[in-house]
């Protein structure tokens, strides 16, 4: 049940970066208040996820899956060019998780 809620407060934070992006610097209501309403949901995800996960899985996971989907996100719907820096720094995220997770972080 703890990688589920996780799963979804993964889903709540990207939904919020990305609206983040079309508030235009909070001067827009509607993605201004979709940016709020998905950092509360997933940060109480995240809270009731450390019931069962540890915090240093569950916040790799969070964080990493987070940032490697926003990354891709920017990509592919948003127009921001994809460079091997780029490319590499999203697949270093990536092993940083797999490492943390099989290397003893629970």
């Amino acid at each position: 049940m703890g990688f589920l809620l996780l799963g979804l407060a993964i889903a709540a934070e990207v939904a919020a970066t990305t609206a983040m992006k079309y508030s235009d610097g909070f001067s827009r209501l509607w993605p201004s208040l979709l940016t709020v309403l998905g950092y509360v949901v997933s940060f109480s995800l995240l809270a009731q996820t450390l019931k069962t996960v540890s915090v240093g899985t569950a916040y790799a996971i969070w964080s990493g899956v987070g940032t490697a989907a926003i990354a891709t996100i920017g990509v592919v719907f948003m127009g921001e060019g994809m460079t091997a820096a780029k490319a590499a720094g999203i697949a270093l995220i990536i092993v940083g998780v797999v490492v943390l997770n099989t290397g003893g972080a629970h």
